[in-house]
């Protein structure tokens, strides 16, 4: 993010957007351990603007994965596309968890190149997800 401070109004409004969990894999705060990054979901060096539409609360993993990419390989078709935009998308239309709770499903290209860039279902964060489940801290919305 650019040195300047993220208005307070502007802060409220993602937090509220965003539910408070990161707007990619839907972590919440408690979970992860860390607080939330800010995340423009179009890198300020492609020409992203630090605005409501183009920010995002995005939990350490996810926005590190991601980096400035906007773009990655569906692996069912090696087709090149957008990845999810949570300004853009609505997160249900693109994901859902498996019947464990565990495992993000990708619903779409989007989806799918999504999971895929971000390493969302690396082993690490999936057997966190385990431990999350049986202490039924997760998942945040209805399977």
């Amino acid at each position: 993010m650019s040195s300047r401070r993220l208005p307070n109004e502007l802060r409220k409004k993602l937090l509220a957007a965003d539910d408070q969990k990161c707007a990619h894999c839907h972590m919440t705060e408690a979970n992860t351990g860390q607080p939330m990054t800010l995340d423009h979901i179009v890198a300020e060096a492609h020409g992203g603007q630090t605005t409501f539409d183009n920010l995002c609360f995005a939990c350490r993993r996810c926005n590190e994965f991601k980096g400035a990419a906007v773009t990655g390989r569906d692996p069912l078709t090696d087709e090149l596309v957008p990845l999810f935009h949570p300004r853009v998308h609505h997160w249900p239309d693109h994901f859902a968890w498996d019947a464990s709770g565990t495992y993000l499903i990708g619903l779409t290209a989007i989806g799918r190149a999504t999971i895929l860039a971000l390493n969302m279902n690396n082993a690490v964060i999936v057997d966190a997800r385990r431990r999350w489940v049986s202490a039924d801290w997760h998942p945040s919305e209805p399977q």
